[in-house]
């Protein structure tokens, strides 16, 4: 397995030159199989480049088992070498670092099509780069797979060559809402919320969502808190929050960001009784690695799309897991998971198609159905796109970062811990917590 990344590890370095690049993936073969390139677009420098390089990761792991054999591997395509609708073809990825800036995602996007040949696309981490890069594509008519970005906006532009694979912030909101009426239902006195968020597409939607989401289930926001994307101390804000005393914070952050909150509790002394993140710096390990900042996240609760409790329940994604730290030295994640699932029900598409022709391509995605069983994402029904280009059965769940590592607490049927609330019961029933593993 390793020979075959190595292998696409050079065709990645080789993409500028796409002739030369094409004729050593060729001599690699031993054949003269078509290449099929999909552009991957992520943040692999700026304050979020742990998290790109993660969905990067992720994609990189689907084209290995796509182009392989994995005959023990229960997901499509993997028990024989390429697309064998194409003849065996070569599914070869094209990298473009987005540096987390809109118009470079759109001037990437551009690149990756007319000047590296890709035929469709998929990424990009960040909802506002999504949106640029994926209006671009847009115009080349060339498809779009998003599998990271959670803005529930994305899909009502009324695009027709973007899909999302992943869940919006809706479904996760929806589900944090019915953790606290679990919550209520028990006793626990939940009446006003605060929301803490960065001032972005992804922050301001978010928080729309879930001022929405509050309404509707008869709780009030008392502080609603957005920050600039380029905050270096988050001190103020935090006592912006302090004073309207919230129940509950829900926080929409990106890494760098959620590592600035961190510090802010602390220099204030203050928490919350809960802190439901929105994904983001969440989802990234540097979140929880070492002991210092595993210490700060006891209790803190998050929503997900992909986990690793649930994945070492199920055989497939306990085993692709594996495959993942194996290959990369570092633990699946949400991030890596989601780009995995965008490039393998891309590449089911490609090879539905039978063509690299980008409409065909798009028409086999519209008309794509994946069910659970052919899925590493444990929550998620089945993978199958409405008008909009949404996945119908996109899911997640929510958890809780007890004893040093992520626990599903909610829904009841999938939960493997109680949520402990409020934060400081978390806190005081750890006396020791190991270093953060996932």
């Amino acid at each position: 397995m390793r020979g075959t990344l190595r292998g696409l590890a050079l065709l990645l370095v080789l993409a500028p030159f796409p002739a030369l690049a094409v004729a050593c993936a060729d001599r690699g073969a031993g054949t003269q199989a078509e290449q099929v390139r999909i552009g991957v677009l992520e943040p692999v420098s700026g304050p979020d480049a742990s998290a790109g390089k993660d969905a990067r990761n992720g994609a990189r792991l689907a084209a290995e088992i796509v182009n392989g054999e994995f005959p023990d591997l229960a997901l499509p395509l993997a028990g024989e070498p390429g697309l064998p609708g194409l003849g065996g073809a070569r599914l070869e990825l094209v990298d473009a670092d987005t540096g987390g800036d809109p118009r470079t995602g759109a001037s990437q996007a551009q690149r990756l099509v007319a000047g590296q040949g890709a035929v469709a696309l998929t990424g990009a981490y960040h909802s506002s780069v999504t949106r640029t890069a994926s209006e671009r594509a847009e115009r080349l008519h060339i498809p779009f797979v998003n599998g990271d970005s959670s803005s529930p906006a994305l899909t009502g532009r009324g695009l027709r060559y973007f899909f999302r694979t992943g869940p919006s912030d809706l479904t996760f909101g929806r589900a944090f809402f019915s953790l606290i009426e679990d919550r209520k239902a028990a006793g626990v006195p939940i009446s006003t919320v605060g929301i803490l968020h960065v001032d972005n597409q992804y922050g301001n939607e978010g928080a729309a969502v879930t001022r929405q989401l509050a309404r509707e289930h008869g709780l009030t926001v008392g502080a609603d808190v957005a920050y600039g994307a380029t905050s270096s101390d988050l001190v103020p804000y935090v006592r912006q929050i302090r004073a309207s005393e919230p129940d509950a914070l829900f926080v929409l952050s990106y890494t760098r960001d959620a590592l600035l909150l961190q510090k802010a509790f602390t220099r204030l002394g203050y928490l919350p009784p809960a802190v439901l993140g929105y994904g983001g710096g969440f989802s990234d390990p540097e979140f929880v690695s070492g002991p210092a900042r595993a210490a700060d996240a006891r209790g803190f609760i998050r929503r997900t799309a992909w986990s690793a409790e649930l994945a070492e329940r199920d055989p497939t994604a306990r085993k692709v897991a594996q495959m993942f730290a194996a290959e990369f030295g570092a633990p699946m994640t949400e991030n890596s998971a989601r780009a995995f699932t965008a490039v393998m029900t891309l590449a089911v598409a490609v090879n539905e198609a039978r063509s690299s022709d980008p409409e065909r391509i798009r028409s086999a995605l519209s008309a794509v159905s994946l069910p659970r069983r052919d899925l590493i994402m444990g929550s998620w029904d089945h993978v199958r796109f409405d008008a909009s280009g949404q996945n119908t059965g996109a899911g997640g769940v929510v958890e809780q970062f007890l004893d040093g590592r992520w626990r599903v607490v909610h829904p009841d049927d999938l939960r493997s811990r109680q949520v402990v609330w409020p934060i400081s019961a978390a806190r005081d029933r750890e006396q020791v917590v190991p270093t953060a593993g996932k």
